[in-house]
Order: C-alpha cells, then structure tokens, then sequence
C-alpha cells in the first residue's frame, strides 16, 4: 500500500454501538502491578506525533476468516536483509514500537519492520460471520502473528519469506515465544527476544490486575491529555514516544470523550493461560533467544537456571520502565542489532563442498 497522508491513528472497521458504552480499561501491562498518580504541578508537552515519521505505510489485511492491521517498513532485499516482527503488550498497539524501528534502521538501514496490531488493538479483527472476534487465547494470538505474517508477504508481492526476528513485549512475549516453539518459521526464524516479561512476574501481578484496571482513568478530553497523562504517571517514561503510540490507545465515542479502545476487562478470563508454562516455552523455542528486562528480579527459578547454563542472552534496562522498547528505544535497537548480527547465519561464509572443488578441476 502506498504512502498515504498521515493520520493520527488507523481507521478501523466500523465498530458496533453497544461496544462504545463498555466498560474499557488501558493496562501498560501484565507485569504492572499498580498506577503511580500523576503529579499535578507537572506540565508535559502532549503534542501528537504522526507514526509515518517513524513506518512508512500500514496495510490492511484480510484473509477467508478475518481481517488485521499491521505497520511495515519492508525490507530492502528480502534474500538478505532481515525483517523484525514486532508484538505488542496486551492494551498497547504496533506502534510501541514506532521509535524502536526508526533506531533499528539507523544501524541497519536495509532491514525491515513488521509492527502487528493484535485483534481489537489499534484495529478490529471480525470472523467469517461479521462479529468481532474476542477469543484471546495464546495460540489463536500467535496463529494470528503468523497470518499477518503470510498476508504481508503475500500483500507485498514477495518472493520468499525474509529472515525473521521475532520481538514481543509482554503479552507479546508470550505469543512470540508460542510461534518460536512450534518451530513453523524453520530456518526463516532466525532469533526471538521477549521484552520485560517472565512466567512468575507475570502471574504475580494478575493477583492484582482488576486493582490496577480500576485504578485507571476511563477516559479523556483530549488525545492530548492521554498523553500526558502517560507520561506524568510514568506510564511510558520517554514522552517522544508516547506522543505516537497513544493516540492509537483511543477512539472518539462521543465529542470530546476519548476511551479506551481495548476493553481489557474483557481479556480476563485468558491471563492465566497467557503466560502459564512461558519460561519453559521460552528455553524450548528452536532460535537464538534474547531476555530484555527492566530488573533482574523479574528472573524467575527456570529463568535463572536456564541463564546459569548459558541458554539465552540477557540484557537489563535500570533506566526503563516496564515499555522497555518506548523508554528506551536507542538502546532496545542497539541490542536488538547486535543480537541478530550475533545470529545471522547468512552472514557465514562456508568452506566450499569437495564435489565443487572437483568440478572446478581443483586438488583436494
């Protein structure tokens, strides 16, 4: 899809009536476990940043069952050039990962960027009947990465699949790491990093997840308010960032009301089986794996085992909050790049086969 004219966030389909009155809730994420209030002397510029600064075009996708959006950055030559797929945090959108993509092709400037909009974040995805579709478990999240995946490269008129790096942040994490076990990408895969989330972390915080939800605002005057509500209560730390990311957090249901456009309430009864037996998933996935954390002490028993034994790379984040790639999105992509590098295979040169040599008249 060509270049369009900015737009403050992606048109989706229409949504019904009865959804706009719902009870909706932002969460930053599973591994929250509570809401700093925002000082009120603090003024914080709020100005909206338009995500075609930082992607160069969204597409929207559709296959028989259902309908997806996604930010792209393609990559220049998909024979060689990688392409990071990013996946947000439950309540989040594809574009937490907008200044994350800008870094990534400051150091390489040929690889691409895949930001995926999960169903009903940052756009509705309906089934084959017409009805939105809120079955949020883990494997239908990660079926549903893997379709935008194919529908992108079918979209684009690609030859063949890039090299794939997969990227999740929180929520995210979980649903990377499900495709990164399944092993379906086969080589293409070429490594995984999961951003700021861990099985035992997580699942300590849903005791206080409802808390947390009800903690939250319901909704805003303004785009502009949303804003600087985040980054007053140091919800997303580096406030470039949020002026991209949360407007695609929000609709219009009435003039001058903005609400939330996830209603994470509804997600209730998957955050169990989101992130129960993750860290075994984790070890298990078949690529080279990256654990990007604000804190060690998020390392949970199976964690620190598999770190012991020299099973993934570990890199902290003091600085950051738990929006690792928004707080910090320089240092997310210096990681992110080196890690590839580290792991791509393409970028070995092999001895030539005997049968080559003989062919081309040499001793052996």
């Amino acid at each position: 899809m060509a270049k369009t004219a900015p737009r403050l966030r992606p048109t989706p389909p229409q949504i019904p009536e009865e959804d706009v009155e719902g009870d909706s809730s932002s969460a930053s994420s599973m591994s929250s476990t509570g809401t700093i209030v925002p000082s009120e002397d603090q003024h914080i510029a709020s100005t909206i940043t338009p995500w075609l600064e930082y992607l160069d075009e969204e597409l929207f996708l559709a296959d028989q069952q259902n309908s997806y959006h996604v930010y792209l950055a393609a990559p220049k030559d998909i024979t060689k050039d990688p392409l990071f797929v990013c996946h947000h945090g439950a309540g989040s959108s594809g574009l937490s990962f907008a200044l994350f993509a800008l870094h990534v092709r400051k150091r390489l400037p040929n690889a691409g960027i895949l930001a995926v909009d999960a169903r009903n974040h940052g756009s509705v995805v309906f089934d084959a009947t017409g009805k939105r579709s809120d079955d949020y478990s883990r494997e239908v999240l990660a079926a549903d990465l893997l379709k935008m995946l194919r529908l992108t490269e079918t979209k684009k008129g690609w030859s063949c699949m890039p090299n794939i790096v997969l990227i999740g942040h929180s929520l995210g994490g979980a649903v990377v790491t499900e495709v990164a076990k399944s092993g379906i990408l086969g080589s293409k895969l070429v490594a995984f990093a999961v951003i700021d989330v861990v099985e035992g972390s997580a699942m300590d915080a849903l005791k206080s997840m409802r808390t947390y939800l009800s903690n939250r605002p319901s909704s805003f005057p303004s785009q502009e308010e949303a804003i600087e509500w985040h980054v007053r209560s140091r919800t997303i730390r580096n406030p470039q960032s949020a002026q991209i990311s949360v407007p695609s957090l929000l609709r219009m249901s009435k003039p001058s009301l903005w609400t939330w456009l996830t209603d994470l309430s509804s997600t209730q009864p998957y955050w169990q089986e989101w992130f129960t037996g993750m860290s075994r998933n984790f070890l298990a996935g078949k690529a080279a794996k990256l654990l990007l954390l604000a804190g060690t002490d998020r390392l949970d028993r199976d964690l620190m085992i598999g770190q012991m034994q020299g099973k993934f790379q570990l890199q902290v984040f003091p600085e950051a909050g738990h929006f690792v790639q928004e707080d910090s999105p320089e240092k997310t992509a210096e990681a992110m790049v080196e890690f590839y590098k580290r792991n791509d295979r393409s970028a070995l040169a092999l001895p030539p086969k005997v049968s080559e040599l003989l062919a081309q008249g040499k001793r052996v």
